[in-house]
């Protein structure tokens, strides 16, 4: 029998046939759309005459353009996104989770809250970080444009296969680290691009340690490594997530199946000690530009080229800070919670323990937006709102991406300098000239707290963190 990594039984069990030229043709189980990455794949069938061959394979949801506060509507441009993504899913008969649907929020949320991943399946999402649904032992990966209207006729795309990665990480994490501490600690260990052309597995015990919102955290932001693929393998925890969701019903999956067999190779090997994490925040301007709280931001000294001299020196300019300044002692304008990294139940949890009879810092602006509105709603029942509004955060009652990408009326202005519970702390990210600081909900409420970036292990009398 082969031995083969979990990512090649994926692929595998998806292949359809060989092309010419080395890549494979893969049949897709489900694909996820938005209003944002839609509309010219929509436009391409209505040009060519084509219908979508598999409607219930499908799903739509309106997660990037849409305001999340209450009453709000969008703006012009939105709302026209929006209306053709309705028109379009009501002519070809795919399930829409629209504005004022109780299932709607972000995609990356919604699809693992409604059961509709399990083990062993192959999804597709004009969205990068559709890695997350890796988490499942499912292979899920960003597509164009072009891929999203193939995907709609055919049920298929054409697939390049990849070089296999595995990170393991080993090791019982301190208190006061997440699963957003671990990839991060990954993406700076590895570099940011550095898994270009690779699918990464992620495996040992601190890895196995995490629930599934955590491992859908760290498959989540793989892609921050360049990764076109993030995958744990299935196991009880697994298992257990996919149980007693609205389509669990409908899943039929094995999974003791999907796991890299034990002899399996890999191109590259990776490996992390967990007990050595720290609770992490990024500096600069990639995800891989990152530190342990208590550090000072690096010199031009610790550089060793000219090229990372130099992306030191456009990094600090962006972001006005100063070489070798104490990370904490960088104060923040706003807090953000939210985005498909950062905005389930159990984020929302580990930042309410944190901000529970606290008061969010003078100056600071305050934010939550719960990932979908099932995850509003269940926030609610155990009073999590209550505990955000009391301490100074502004409650959302709609869901959507918000100021993650700032595609909607939640932006940073120029110059201010944001804690972000997010996934990415590119310029201009979250505004025009905004300043992001990716770290855990957690460290984001400790930071709303203090006022500036600071430890959340300090804030450990409120629980464990």
């Amino acid at each position: 029998m082969t031995v083969r990594t979990l990512y090649n039984k994926l692929v595998d069990a998806h292949k359809v046939c060989d092309l010419p030229g080395g890549d494979i043709l893969v049949y897709v189980d489900f694909h996820i759309m938005n209003e944002y990455t839609s509309p010219q794949a929509f436009s391409g069938l209505e040009t060519k005459g084509l219908k979508v061959w598999r409607p219930g394979a499908h799903l739509a949801v309106v997660d990037h353009v849409n305001a999340t506060r209450k009453r709000e509507g969008p703006d012009e441009a939105s709302k026209l996104l929006i209306s053709n993504l309705t028109k379009n899913c009501e002519k070809h008969d795919i399930a829409l989770y629209g504005l004022g649907d109780p299932r709607q929020g972000i995609e990356h949320v919604v699809v693992p809250e409604q059961g509709l991943v399990a083990p062993g399946m192959l999804i597709a999402c004009g969205d990068s970080h559709t890695t997350t649904y890796g988490a499942y032992g499912a292979l899920g990966f960003g597509i164009g444009t072009s891929e999203v209207e193939h995907v709609l006729a055919s049920q298929t795309l054409r697939y390049q296969r990849l070089k296999s990665m595995r990170v393991t990480v080993d090791g019982k994490t301190a208190p006061g680290v997440t699963a957003k501490d671990i990839i991060m600690q990954v993406i700076k260990t590895v570099g940011a691009g550095a898994a270009n052309g690779y699918a990464v597995e992620f495996v040992g015990s601190t890895i196995h340690a995490q629930n599934m919102a955590g491992r859908m955290t760290i498959c989540n932001m793989a892609v921050e490594l360049g990764a076109r693929a993030a995958l744990i393998a299935a196991d009880d925890v697994t298992h257990a997530a996919c149980q007693g969701k609205a389509h669990s019903e409908h899943m039929d999956y094995d999974v003791a199946t999907w796991k890299s067999d034990t002899d399996a190779r890999f191109d590259h090997e990776v490996v992390i000690n967990g007990a050595d994490i720290s609770p992490l925040v990024s500096w600069g301007t990639s995800p891989d530009q990152t530190l342990p709280i208590g550090s000072k931001l690096p010199s031009e000294s610790d550089m060793p080229t000219p090229a990372a001299k130099q992306a030191l020196a456009r990094a600090l300019g962006y972001m006005g800070l100063s070489e070798g300044q104490p990370l904490a002692d960088i104060k923040i304008d706003r807090a953000f919670i939210g985005s498909c990294t950062n905005s389930r139940i159990e984020d929302l949890r580990s930042a309410a323990k944190i901000l529970d009879g606290r008061k969010v810092a003078e100056g600071v602006t305050a934010l939550i937006v719960p990932g979908s509105t099932a995850t509003r709603i269940h926030a609610e029942a155990e009073g999590l709102d209550k505990i955000f509004v009391a301490a100074g955060f502004e409650w959302r009652p709609e869901s959507g991406c918000s100021m993650c990408l700032a595609m909607n009326d939640d932006v940073a202005m120029d110059g201010e300098r944001v804690a972000s519970s997010t996934n990415r702390n590119f310029e201009g990210r979250q505004g025009r000239g905004a300043r992001t600081h990716l770290m855990s909900p957690a460290m984001v409420a400790a930071a709303a707290i203090a006022g500036h970036i600071t430890d959340v292990r300090d804030f450990a009398d409120k629980g464990d963190t």
